[in-house]
């Protein structure tokens, strides 16, 4: 039998945690606040969808593109279990979302662990408004992000014109406790993964095995291309001297493997261009919560980094708008 997730608080007064109790295990839960947030439980939570878009409008936004927060970690060992919690989520942002005339749209999350079923949740997260796939960096289910067990998914996701999007967070199995610090506060466990899923696509020549899957980075900022940049020309450059060859480096990496990313604004912009153009970043604004990562205001902040000569004057048009629409295929 699958019970439903009850949400529970341990006995910390210094310091109250609250939990799912999902199968038996706690995992953590997230608190938020109207004030530190400057959201509400009816905009953040949809139970008031209208209140969400007037709260878009006022801040200048036109789409919101809805990742889970619970799915961006592994619910559970039993494929049983995290059979039922996805089929239900999926609907559930199904339903909140489809009066919204395309101003809501959602990520998916997938049973990775029943491939039947998984290709079945695709099919029908396209057809009721979702624009991405919810993937995490290091594993589902046990898995590694390159093994054959995705493949059929990644094909139809292909097909389906869906990006795969590697979000913060890990698909290890963990439980929380009152004195245990949330997975999302460890880089192994929350900004490390993603960053992981895009090296293993480009080293492991899945861009080229799925030619017109588009990748996606989440919400882990743009820092990190140097680096994996680096590593895959490193990888190129030891081939090459197995074989006794020199080395043939692309002059880009990321653009023609159909990678984008996520950019927050106070980043290194000049560093980072030198590896990746403007036509592929993309922003986001955390909308619910209260972490390094939110950027309500993040409008205003792109145009002043345009005007400031930071970037070119197409630049915030591109991040804002092109850039997502290209990405979502919305």
């Amino acid at each position: 039998a699958i019970e439903r997730p009850r949400h529970g608080q341990f006995d910390n007064p210094t310091a109250p945690r609250d939990y799912w109790l999902i199968d038996g295990h706690t995992l953590h839960k997230a608190k938020r606040s109207d004030i530190v947030t400057k959201t509400t439980t009816a905009t953040r939570e949809l139970h008031d969808v209208a209140a969400r878009l007037a709260h878009m409008d006022e801040l200048g936004v036109d789409v919101h593109v809805i990742y889970p927060t619970l799915f961006n970690r592994g619910i559970s060992t039993r494929p049983e279990v995290e059979r039922a919690l996805t089929h239900s989520y999926n609907r559930w942002m199904a339903d909140r979302t489809a009066q919204t005339n395309g101003r809501l749209r959602w990520v998916c999350v997938l049973p990775y662990g029943s491939p039947a079923d998984a290709l079945a949740e695709l099919r029908f997260a396209k057809d009721n408004g979702a624009c991405g796939v919810l993937k995490k960096g290091d594993e589902e289910m046990g898995m590694a992000v390159w093994d054959e067990a995705f493949f059929p998914i990644y094909a139809e996701a292909e097909r389906l014109n869906l990006p795969i999007c590697f979000h913060q967070g890990t698909g290890r199995f963990t439980t929380s406790t009152a004195a245990g610090t949330s997975p999302e506060s460890d880089f192994i466990d929350s900004k490390g993964p993603p960053v992981n899923g895009i090296s293993v696509v480009l080293n492991r020549g899945l861009t080229t095995q799925f030619p017109t899957l588009r990748w996606g980075c989440v919400e882990v900022g743009a820092s990190w291309v140097m680096l994996v940049d680096h590593i895959y020309k490193r990888r190129l450059l030891n081939r090459a001297r197995a074989q006794r060859v020199e080395p043939e480096y692309p002059a880009q990496v990321f653009e023609p493997n159909r990678i984008y990313t996520t950019c927050e604004v106070d980043e290194d912009f000049a560093t980072i261009l030198n590896y990746i153009d403007e036509d592929h970043l993309l922003v986001g604004s955390d909308y619910s919560h209260a972490d390094p990562s939110q950027e309500l205001g993040f409008v205003r902040k792109l145009r002043e980094l345009a005007a400031n000569g930071v970037l070119s004057p197409d630049g915030p048009r591109k991040i804002l708008w092109d850039n997502p629409k290209a990405f979502y295929g919305i």
